[in-house]
């Protein structure tokens, strides 16, 4: 059997405040949808036996109305070709109360026969058989005992056993995501009696076991990504066979680093266009980012935004990645070159940690509000010092 691994497509992730004229919709979602179908499209040519996706396939437990349509698109696409699609919730998209509908309940009642789409969800472990292959399908559990519990249902059979599930495998616990219901696979979960491990969650493409991969995520989901290698893996369970494969995405660009160090503003800035000048063709449409090594703070605030508008009009988005030589803390500096703003970078924050909408607008709120009332003291203070 040929399957193709994919996992943390983020449907309805949202960035950067730039919105398509035609569609009125956040670009970055736009395109995040439009890519995740010309994936689908890529590997139906492929003809695999199936689709397997470990987790995360929405990036909330209440999706936005276009990521269910397009998910539900990639499955009449799929369905169309004949191929299944195998699905875990990651812990995005899981529900976590009894209260809360799962939005892959939305997915099977979809008028899809039921040989098309497998998923496991709802804290429950699945058992699925395609030919010779058994897929064992283990969603991201509310609590860690949860996929202990899980693993002692599987009973294996005498073909190929496929291990799906969403997690962060102990040789990798140095990379916490910090997200909602992130739990550490216990070791012992990744056994070898598993033909092959599709593993979701931890967004690089990485093997952590002679038989488990991550396939990581299919866009690049923020800055820390930017070394990351994206796409899918297609694997041959049976001989143990796993190769890349590329999907479409929006590409980042790491446009090198400047040093800084004895420049004026107008020296960085031409250093920041030169920079960008030799790869201007690749940088149309992706997300950039530029380090800028041992400046000064004062020189970061005086850099000409005018100079740098086409260059952040032609990409997606640009990051100046300021490592200030006058301060211990390196400085995201990217819609205002007038300084750090603290609260847009807070709610930044609340934003990567994924937080359930009504506890992201009340963390938003509170937090916001405690700011703005130290930065408020902090100038009375400056003032009174003068």
């Amino acid at each position: 059997m040929k399957i193709v691994h994919l996992a943390d497509t983020h449907l309805g992730l949202s960035a950067f405040s730039r919105v398509d004229p035609e569609t009125g919709m956040n670009l970055r979602e736009q395109l995040i949808y439009n890519n995740f179908l010309a994936a689908i499209d890529r590997i139906i040519a492929m003809r695999p036996d199936a689709l397997v996706h470990a987790g995360d396939l929405f990036h909330q437990v209440k999706p936005k109305t276009r990521a269910y349509t397009t998910a539900l698109d990639a499955l009449s696409r799929l369905h169309q070709a004949g191929i299944p699609m195998i699905v875990v919730a990651g812990n995005h998209s899981m529900a976590r109360t009894r209260y809360t509908a799962s939005p892959f309940e939305v997915l099977e009642r979809g008028g899809y026969r039921a040989a098309d789409l497998y998923v496991a969800h709802n804290n429950r472990y699945r058992r699925v058989e395609l030919g010779e292959t058994v897929f064992h399908l283990i969603p991201n559990m509310i609590e860690p005992g949860g996929y202990r519990r899980a693993f002692e249902e599987i009973e294996f059979s005498g073909g190929t056993d496929v291990l799906v599930t969403h997690g962060l495998a102990s040789i990798l616990s140095d990379h916490r995501l910090h997200t909602v219901a992130e739990h550490e696979l216990d070791a012992t979960l990744l056994s070898d009696r598993f033909d092959y491990i599709a593993l979701g969650h931890y967004h690089g493409q990485v093997q952590v076991a002679d038989n488990a991969w991550y396939s990581g995520s299919l866009e690049y989901c923020n800055y820390g990504e930017i070394d990351d290698e994206k796409g899918g893996l297609l694997v041959n369970p049976a001989t143990g066979k796993v190769e890349h494969i590329d999907l479409p995405h929006t590409p980042m660009l790491n446009l090198g680093r400047i040093n800084c160090d004895g420049l004026t503003a107008g020296e960085v800035v031409a250093s920041i266009l030169e920079a960008a000048s030799a790869r201007w063709d690749e940088i149309e449409g992706a997300i950039c980012q530029i380090t800028l090594d041992g400046i000064r703070r004062e020189t970061l605030r005086a850099l000409d935004q005018k100079a740098l508008q086409d260059l952040r009009n032609r990409s997606l988005d640009l990051k100046l990645r300021a490592m200030a030589v006058d301060d211990p803390y390196h400085v995201f500096h990217q819609d205002s070159l007038a300084g750090l703003d603290y609260v847009t970078e807070f709610e930044r924050f609340v934003e990567k940690e994924h937080l359930a909408p009504a506890d992201a607008e009340f963390v938003k709120k509170t937090g916001t509000e405690v700011l703005r009332s130290v930065i408020a003291r902090h100038r009375e203070g400056e003032s009174a010092a003068e």
